[in-house]
């Protein structure tokens, strides 16, 4: 670990010269800090807690400059807001804010998990908020509020199940290149692009993404009330939808703007006059209510799952997630 270590600094001129600076301490570089409270709009009233979920869903940690320390992850950073606004009992309710392409299963579920469990702790409203993008994972977490706001121009829906892979053995034969991976059974390395996937791994992989699509239609039953198991399973089919085709369809609530949503949350709050905060951390700077959160957005995740999936396209694993939402 870095602590008070003294820079050197050598120039070289006409000659090379060491100059010795005073001690500082780096112990705190790339440290996130302690979380901070700003008053975004509003001077009385109880508090509604803005929370960013912006960019990919993961519980991958993201570096901070020069690699001396990491910031938490969506998943870790969101659960600190909630634990922040537990304690506050002046606290009203959370108004989530979400552009995002979904991520990871886990991720995702964690996320919604937490926040439900906010909400039956607490006993305060939660409305979801779309901001641009809002797909599969996002759409997924957004079933623990009680309430869908989306921006008109906003994109949702991809309610489904990725697992990423593609067969190079093609590729491998032209070349004369051979695998000779061993495994301890038939099944250890399954969906392996050395090679074909036989249909026997086909079908067993195949069973696990019907397990997690069946959780995700659940999930959507359950935020979704009025519509029945076969109209969400027909919705289900992986497409995304604008934001007045979901109005339509019933995946949202209303259309319209943040300013309408904190307007929902604050009748749902039984509150005359609210104040909408937010907390972050000291090198994140908070304005108005259009402020955004840099270490949450999709340019500030790297050396996380957002590069590994810009770098590798997608990393093995299960979404919910509309991949071509991702950068390239």
């Amino acid at each position: 670990m870095l602590s008070r270590l003294p820079l050197v600094l050598c120039l070289s001129l006409a000659s090379t010269a060491c100059v010795l600076y005073t001690p500082i301490d780096l112990g705190s570089l790339g440290s996130p800090g302690e979380l901070r409270e700003t008053v975004l709009q509003g001077t009385t009233g109880p508090k509604l807690v803005l929370v960013e979920i912006s960019g990919v869903i993961s519980d991958e940690e993201d570096k901070t400059a020069l690699g001396l320390g990491e910031r938490p992850s969506i998943v870790a950073e969101t659960k600190s807001i909630l634990d922040r606004a537990g304690d506050d009992e002046k606290v009203a309710g959370l108004l989530l804010r979400i552009d995002s392409p979904g991520g990871s299963v886990s991720a995702s579920d964690t996320l919604y998990h937490e926040i439900a469990k906010w909400k039956a702790d607490n006993k305060k409203p939660v409305v979801a908020f779309f901001n641009g993008l809002s797909t599969s994972g996002a759409y997924y977490l957004a079933m623990a509020a009680d309430r869908v706001v989306a921006h008109p121009a906003a994109v949702t829906g991809s309610i489904g199940v990725i697992m990423p892979g593609f067969s190079i053995a093609g590729l491998m034969k032209k070349y004369g290149v051979a695998d000779q991976t061993l495994t301890s059974g038939a099944y250890k390395d399954a969906g392996s692009m050395l090679r074909d996937m036989r249909p026997e791994e086909r079908a067993q992989l195949l069973s696990v993404i019907d397990d997690l699509y069946t959780r995700f239609r659940e999930v959507v039953k359950e935020g979704r009330p009025a519509l029945d198991a076969d109209k969400i399973k027909q919705l289900a089919d992986g497409r995304v939808y604008s934001a007045p085709q979901a109005l339509k369809l019933g995946l949202v609530d209303q259309l319209g703007y943040l300013d309408d949503a904190v307007a929902e949350l604050k009748k749902r709050a039984n509150a005359t006059d609210v104040r909408v905060v937010s907390y972050h951390r000291a090198n994140q700077t908070r304005e108005n209510i259009y402020s955004r959160a840099p270490s949450l957005s999709l340019e500030a995740l790297q050396a996380s799952l957002v590069e590994t999936l810009q770098r590798q396209g997608l990393a093995p694993g299960f979404y919910y997630l509309w991949p071509f939402a991702l950068p390239r």
